[in-house]
Order: C-alpha cells, then sequence, then structure tokens
C-alpha cells in the first residue's frame, strides 16, 4: 500500500485524501501485486470516504492530495485505511509517498494562524498521536517512506514514523518548526520530531538541525542513518516497495525509531551537548523560549524513554503555539508571502518581461553590491563608472563580494569565475543600447541624477526600466526633466546590497504597473523580499524610522546615558543601538538624510547639536575606528570615554534638560520613547498611502532595519502594545518635549476608537492628514 503524501511547502493548505483502487505490478508496471487506494472528502465538514476493489494486489496504495481545511478528515482517513489495511491478510506491507514530485512540506500553518487568534487549541486535535506511534509506527505491518523532492516538518517526521525511508538524489529533509516560534514535533498535528530524529542522526546533529532550521540534502541524510537508501526517481517506488515486503519477510530489519538507542550518545555526553545547546540559545537568542524548550523536550525523551519525550512535547506544543513570539513568528511569516499581492497592479493580469541584461550606474559600495545580487542570480550586468579607474574599483569590490562566498565554501573557484564573466565594465552609455533595465546608484545629488535620467531617456531602448537606488530622493524630482516618467521606478536596496534581503520598491502616480510587475519578478528572481511603497521623502523604510535615532539623541541630551540607551534597545531584540548604528552608517550621511527630513517634516524633527560636535572632534565613527565606540582592527566596539565631554556640551548647547538636570527614567520609557515614535510615524505611512497594508510595513520594519521578527513587526507590536497606551504616552511626552512626540491623527482615532493599527485604512483622499 502506498501513501502519496503530504504535498507542498510548509506555507500550504491542509490535506484530504482520494481513494481509487487499481493493479500496480512490480518495478512500477501496470500488473498485480499491488494495489492503490486513496480517501476523498466532499466538503469540509463531511468524513472521508473510500472506495475501490482490490484485484489480487499484496500490498495497498494511500494518495493524499492537498485541499484546504482538511487536515483533520485527511488524518482520519489515513487512520481508518491503515486499520483496514492491518486487518486485511493480501496486505503485506505499506508505502508511502508523495505526489507531484514532492513528498512533504508539512502542515497547513493557517490552523496555527487559526489557534493563536481564537486562543481554541481544539483546533490542533489530537489523532495523529495515536496515529504515528500506535498505527503506523507499532503496526504489524512495515511501512517504508518512500521521499522524493522535500520532506520538511510534520512531513518529515511522518517519514520518521515508517520503518525505513528511501529517498531520490537532492531531497530536501529538515524541522524548520522554530521558524515559527514553536518545536519540531506537531505534537497533535504531526508529532515527536524532538524524539525520533535523535533517534535516527545522534543527539549532537539533530540538536543541530533543530535549532538552526537547517535542512540537509538526502545524501547527508544517508551517511547519518536518516535515509536508508538513495536512489534514482525511476527506481524509488520499486525500491521502496521491495524493501517494505522485505521487512515484512524479515529479510531486512524491522526497526522502530521511537525505541532506537543506539545512534543516542551517553546520558552523560548527552547532558554536555544539551547544556552547551542551552548556553548557545540563551547567547545568540535571549528573548526566544522555544528554543530551550525544544531542549527540554529532548532531554525528557533521552532521560525518560521516547513516550515520556512525547508527552512533554505535546504538552509544551500546546503552550508554546499561543506565545507572543510564536504569534509575531507566524504572523510575520504570512506577511512576507503577502508583500507581492499589490491591488491594482498584480490584479490585472500583466505578466513580467524577461529581463535579460541590467546596467549598474555607479560602483560603489552599494551599486557593486547591487550588481552582486544580479549576478548571483546570473543576471548579465553592464558597471558603468565615470573613468577606468573608478571602474576597476568597482569590479574589484563585486570581485570581493563573490571571493568572499568561495572562502565560506559556498561557491566554487569554477562558479566564481563564471560569475564574474557576466560582469561587463563601461565608462560610456554605448552599451545601455541594448540593456533591460537600469539601476542607478550614484551619490544623492539631485542635480546629477537628473541629468543621468536626461541622458538614459535618450539611450536606453523604449521599453528599458529606468530604476533609481536613491534612498531619500522624490521620484518626481529626478524624473522632471524627462518624458518618460511612467517607466521611472525606486529599486532602494538595503546596504549591503548583496546580503540585505529588502527591496522597496517606490512608485510615483505616473509609473506604469507593467514596470512594478516586472521589478517585482525581478526581486523575486535576485532573492529579495520586494514591498512596493509609494512616493515621499524617506518612502517607507526611513521614513518610518528617522524618529528612531532623532528619539535618542533627544534622550541623550536629556541626560540620559547613551550606552545604557544602547543597551536597553539591543536587549529588545534589535541587532544594534541607535549610537551603534550611527557609528556603522557614518555621520555625514546622517547630517544629509537629516536635514531632508527637517525639509520635509519640519514641525516633528529633532535637530541634534551631537553629531556635528563629533564631527568636529575628528570622530568618524567605524570610518575612523573613533566614534561613540572604540574600533579595534575586528571591528569590536567598547564604549570611548572621552566622547562623555563632548555629550555634556551638547545638552549645554541645547538647553532642554528640566531644570538643567537629567531626567530620570526607567529602562521602559527609554524603550517606549525611542520606539513609540516610530509606531506613530508609521501610521502617517499608512493615513496617507504611502504603504499598501500594515502587514507590508512589518515585512520592512524586520528586513530594512532589523525590528526582531519574533515581535512580528513594527505595527504588529505597536497592537501588542494597544493604540491607547501609545497615543497617551505620546501626547504626555510632547507636551514636555514638543513636536517629535506629538501623536498623529491616524493614531489618536485609533486609540479612541479602539481599533487595531494594522485595521486596513477606508478608502480616502490620502495625504491629508498629518
Amino acid at each position: 500500500m502506498c501513501l502519496e503524501g503530504l504535498i507542498g511547502l510548509l506555507e500550504l493548505n491542509c490535506f484530504t485524501v482520494e481513494v481509487s483502487v487499481g493493479n500496480h505490478g512490480e518495478g512500477g508496471s501496470d500488473h498485480g501485486g499491488w494495489s492503490r487506494w486513496s480517501c476523498h472528502n466532499q466538503d469540509e465538514q463531511s468524513a472521508s470516504q473510500c472506495s475501490g476493489s482490490n484485484r489480487g494486489g499484496k500490498a495497498k496504495v494511500i494518495e493524499e492530495s492537498t485541499l484546504a481545511r482538511v487536515i483533520f478528515i485527511f488524518l482520519a482517513g489515513l487512520k481508518e485505511k491503515y486499520d483496514e489495511a492491518m486487518r486485511r491478510n493480501d496486505v503485506k506491507a505499506i508505502v508511502v509517498t508523495g505526489n507531484g514530485g514532492r513528498f512533504s512540506g508539512g502542515f497547513d500553518i493557517n490552523v496555527l494562524q487559526e489557534v493563536q487568534q481564537t486562543g481554541n487549541l481544539s483546533h490542533l486535535g489530537r489523532v495523529s498521536v495515536d496515529l504515528m506511534i500506535n498505527t503506523i509506527e507499532d503496526a504489524k505491518k512495515p511501512s517504508v517512506a518512500a521521499i522524493q523532492g522535500l520532506a520538511l516538518g510534520g512531513g518529515l517526521e511522518l517519514a520518521m514514523s515508517c520503518h525505513a525511508r528511501i529517498s531520490t538524489p537532492k531531497a530536501q529533509l529538515g524541522l524548520p518548526e522554530l521558524q515559527l516560534g514553536i518545536i519540531p514535533g506537531f505534537g497533535v498535528m504531526f508529532c515527536i520530531g524532538t524524539q525520533r530524529l535523535p533517534r535516527l542522526v545522534g543527539l549532537q546533529k539533530a540538536v543541530e538541525i533543530m535549532l538552526l532550521s537547517k535542512s540537509i540534502m538526502s545524501e547527508e541524510g544517508s551517511k547519518l542513518g536518516l535515509i536508508d537508501a538513495v536512489v534514482s526517481p525511476g527506481e524509488l517506488m520499486t525500491t521502496a516497495r521491495m524493501w517494505a515486503l522485505d521487512i515484512a519477510e524479515r529479510r531486512r530489519p524491522w526497526i522502530i525509531s521511537l525505541k532506537r538507542t543506539d545512534k543516542l550518545e551517553s546520558l552523560g555526553e548527552a547532558r554536555e551537548i544539551l547544556k552547551f545547546a542551552r548556553a548557545q540559545a540563551k547567547k545568540t537568542a535571549p528573548n526566544l523560549p522555544h528554543p530551550q524548550l525544544c531542549l527540554d523536550v529532548i532531554e525528557e525523551g533521552i532521560v525518560a524513554g521516547g513516550l515520556a519525550g512525547v508527552l512533554k512535547e505535546e504538552k509544551g506544543f500546546n503552550d508554546i503555539i499561543l506565545s507572543e513570539t510564536a504569534k509575531g513568528l507566524v504572523h510575520f511569516f504570512f506577511s512576507q508571502r503577502a508583500t507581492t499581492k499589490v491591488p491594482g497592479v498584480t490584479d490585472l493580469g500583466l505578466k513580467p518581461r524577461q529581463i535579460k541584461k541590467v546596467a549598474v550606474l555607479g560602483g560603489g559600495l552599494m551599486g557593486s553590491g547591487i550588481a552582486t545580487s544580479l549576478v548571483l542570480s546570473n543576471i548579465p550586468v553592464v558597471l558603468k563608472e565615470v573613468n577606468a579607474g573608478f571602474l576597476q574599483q568597482g569590479i574589484n569590490r563585486i570581485s570581493a563580494n563573490l571571493k568572499s562566498r568561495v572562502k565560506k565554501g559556498s561557491m566554487t573557484q569554477e562558479k566564481f569565475e563564471k560569475t564574474m564573466s557576466l560582469i561587463t565594465g563601461a565608462v560610456d552609455y554605448a552599451e545601455f543600447r541594448n540593456v533591460d533595465m537600469v539601476i542607478e546608484a550614484v551619490i544623492e545629488k539631485i542635480s546629477l541624477k537628473q541629468e543621468i535620467f536626461s541622458d538614459l531617456e535618450k539611450i536606453c531602448p523604449a521599453h528599458c526600466i529606468l530604476a533609481t537606488n536613491t534612498s531619500t530622493i522624490d521620484l518626481n524630482l529626478i524624473g522632471a526633466k524627462t518624458h518618460v516618467q511612467d517607466r521611472i521606478v525606486g529599486a532602494h536596496f538595503f546596504s549591503p546590497a548583496h546580503v540585505m534581503p529588502l527591496l522597496e520598491i517606490v512608485r510615483t502616480e505616473k509609473t506604469s504597473p507593467q514596470i512594478i510587475v516586472d521589478l517585482i519578478n525581478v526581486g523575486k528572481n535576485i532573492k529579495k523580499v520586494p514591498i512596493v511603497v509609494g512616493n515621499c521623502t524617506g518612502f517607507a523604510v526611513n521614513r518610518m524610522f528617522f524618529p528612531y535615532t532623532q528619539s535618542a539623541h533627544m534622550l541623550a541630551v536629556l541626560g540620559v546615558d547613551i550606552y545604557r540607551i544602547d543597551k536597553v534597545i539591543t536587549s529588545f531584540g534589535m541587532p544594534m543601538g541607535p549610537f551603534r548604528l550611527q557609528d556603522l552608517v557614518g555621520y555625514e550621511v546622517s547630517i544629509e538624510v537629516g536635514k531632508q527630513f527637517v525639509t520635509a517634516f519640519g514641525d516633528r524633527t529633532f535637530k541634534t547639536p551631537l553629531t556635528e560636535l563629533m564631527i568636529e572632534n575628528k570622530r568618524a565613527g567605524e570610518k575612523n575606528g573613533k566614534g561613540y565606540y572604540i574600533y579595534d582592527e575586528k571591528r569590536r566596539a567598547s564604549p570611548a570615554p572621552e566622547v562623555k565631554e563632548i555629550i555634556e556640551q551638547a545638552r549645554k548647547n541645547s538647553k532642554i534638560m528640566p531644570d538643567g538636570k537629567p531626567i530620570v527614567v526607567t529602562d521602559r520609557e527609554i524603550l517606549e520613547m525611542i520606539f513609540f515614535p516610530v509606531v506613530n510615524e508609521t501610521c502617517r505611512v499608512l493615513d496617507e498611502g504611502i504603504a499598501i497594508k500594515a502587514s507590508d510595513l512589518d515585512v520592512s520594519s524586520v528586513l530594512g532595519m532589523g525590528f526582531p521578527a519574533y515581535r512580528g513587526g513594527i505595527i504588529f507590536w505597536g497592537d501588542s502594545i494597544g493604540a491607547g497606551h501609545i497615543y497617551s504616552s505620546l501626547k504626555k511626552w510632547s507636551e514636555s518635549y514638543g513636536g517629535l512626540f506629538k501623536p498623529s491623527a491616524y493614531l489618536e482615532e485609533r486609540a479612541a476608537r479602539g481599533i487595531p493599527l494594522s485595521a486596513p485604512v477606508a478608502a480616502r483622499n490620502f495625504g491629508s492628514r498629518l
């Protein structure tokens, strides 16, 4: 009997079972020996129904296909088919396989979201605990998993409950559940990932796979003992069937993975492995409870046995699924997958055009990083600079970016040379006559950009996308001297461009929907997450976060220690605090960007004297190793005592400390005084229609600024705090410290009406309120 299994990636919908019985002979031909069964449901409320006949078969094939909202029906139907197979004398063994070239991507995450939104754990059911252990693993007839494509999450757990696993080459295997704030082993949907994997590959490797959500290929799985044999796709079913019958006839060992102990380290060694893993998890993810829970559950199984581990896993899963971190990570998961749905653009039926060659103007850090991203995805690039010297520097930067991959072992020397061959250098526009897209990445000077785009209009083909990587300048200004504003679009990468995953696609009122569709597709092809936003100073990400640094500077001149501020922010989950970040970005950049925000939003900005004082004292941050921190040769930062005098001077110059004395604030107040203005400005971005939906801004805050993903994003986090508290806090601070904290009309309205910040904005003339 062959189960044609759990289809799709982790995010796909639940499963149903379809049943039809026919003859399938040995070696995969259509003659006697194997019969195929399936189960199906007529609607989401109906029970699984089965039909068919067995004409002379010795084994049964169950097929699974993917339909929404029927996972419980599927599990019950699968158990029913297994029970029937156990009763029938003409069934000797079972083969579990997948449909459409993939074994299974696992469980439907939509159910997780439903549970989190309702708090109703009964959505999870419990049938799979009995299914995996009693029905499959402890059955009197053996099961073999025939894996092709991938087996992830619950799919791998199902495979591990079988008595052997046969796979095709390059199949992807893993337990990625920690990415969602839960633990491997859907103790209710699918189960026992934390218990079986250590028994099949050893504790050390199992911990690595689970805590890092690391997938492995079937070839490595074979070496570890997770996979029993790797065979070609054409041999998969033949081998799996013969293996299953060999187990049934006792020609091969009948192995129950949950009861194995031969791969487990000694108890003392196991405890040392877990102790080290706990310390590492605490160091790298101090705010996350689920890695520690995962290790606790693993330890329970090692110390008290697999069944005890299963019971602890089930309880732990039910507890952790409703945690704030799990809610945040599940929200972020779905939000990322919704960014490419743009009303009025992606619903018009437009097909993305093929981008065969891209020109990049500027070989500096951003331009070379953008070029690197493109050639890594096999897109040929023309890199243009003003002269041969600058051009060679740009090519050298691309080479260095790629060589770092060779050094790390993620790229071969042969691949490096092939990738570098995709780059053509240029010091004029001759090569631009046959490109499909141009990305301008020169310095932030409006007159220069206007000149460049005027030239591009004349030289590039009529279909060519004209994109700018500007981070703040109004696109209407950039294209003001052209007649092709429908082809002008923002392609805002984040530094380093070949590493950071976000691509902010900026459209004006004149940008063609086709151009946006094309650029979304380019973003996906170069493995970026594209977010479509409107045109304004700072666009979405930089605009949302301009109060972040300004609030920190205000706190500094109000008397709060800058190193305490940074510590509070990193403890919250940001990769670095605002002062450490400014050291990284550079003071000149901060001043230039700050001027644009003062011009655009002067009523709610704070002009700090501190940055200019740092420059006057010849401090440039990481650039010269002296900023708010001192940097050694490995860029490790330590506080700079001499900065205290500069900060004192800034406080005297500002004259905003109440009665000349430092304010007294708690760590919580520091956190809120820095992030509530960010939430407030994000509300304005939504209110003005710069962003389509709140979830896009959540993704932008995480991927663009490093806001912790487990907090769901800036708006999701704001909703967890509550609009009322954010509004009242900002109103109080605005009365004491000015317009930087002035609540927006959007926030005030949401607080008064008790509406979540993330609720869709009613259609209206955007931009009318501030």
